[in-house]
C-alpha cells in the first residue's frame, strides 16, 4: 500500500509520493541476548535435574553444567544465522523460521531418545533442555522477524 501527498501549488495541484521507510528490526544484537536467555535456561533446567538426583552421564561421562550452557548458546546463534537467512530469502521468514525451529527441535530430540544406557529421567532432563532452549529463542527470534 502506498500513500501520496498531494500538494496545490500556484501551477495547480501535484501528487507526491510519500516518503517510505522501511522498519527493519534489529536481529543480531536481541538475537544473542535470546540465545544467552536460552543458555540460561539450558543450564537451569539440568542444575534442576541434577540437583533432583538424576544422572546427567551418557556412557560413563558426565555431561558438565557448563556443556549445556555452550552447547545451547552455540545452537542458539545456528538459530540466529537461519532467522537472518530467512529474512534476507523469504517472504515469509517468521512462518518458514517457525517451521524450520519445531523440525530442527524434533530432530535434536532423537538421539536422547534413542542413546542406549540412558535412564527415563537422565532422556527426559535432556529432551526438557532442548525445549526450555527453544522456548526462549524461537519466540523472541520470530518476533524481530515480522
Amino acid at each position: 500500500m502506498s500513500a501520496s501527498i498531494s500538494i496545490t501549488t500556484a501551477a495547480g495541484p501535484t501528487t507526491t509520493p510519500a516518503p517510505t521507510t522501511t522498519s527493519r528490526r534489529a536481529l543480531w544484537l536481541p538475537g544473542l541476548g535470546f540465545a544467552t536467555g536460552g543458555a540460561v535456561a539450558a543450564t537451569v533446567v539440568a542444575g534442576a535435574a541434577d540437583a533432583l538426583g538424576v544422572s546427567l552421564e551418557i556412557a560413563g561421562a558426565r555431561i558438565p553444567l557448563l556443556g549445556f550452557t555452550q552447547l545451547a548458546f552455540v545452537f542458539s546463534v545456528v538459530g540466529i544465522v537461519l532467522a537472518a537467512a530467512f529474512r534476507r530469502w523469504s517472504d515469509r521468514p517468521a512462518q518458514v523460521f517457525v517451521r524450520t525451529a519445531v523440525a530442527l527441535v524434533a530432530v535434536s530430540l532423537v538421539p536422547d531418545a534413542l542413546t542406549p544406557d540412558v535412564d527415563v529421567a537422565t532422556r527426559v532432563a535432556l529432551m526438557v533442555t532442548h525445549i526450555a532452549v527453544a522456548a526462549a529463542v524461537v519466540p523472541g527470534l520470530r518476533s524481530r522477524l515480522r
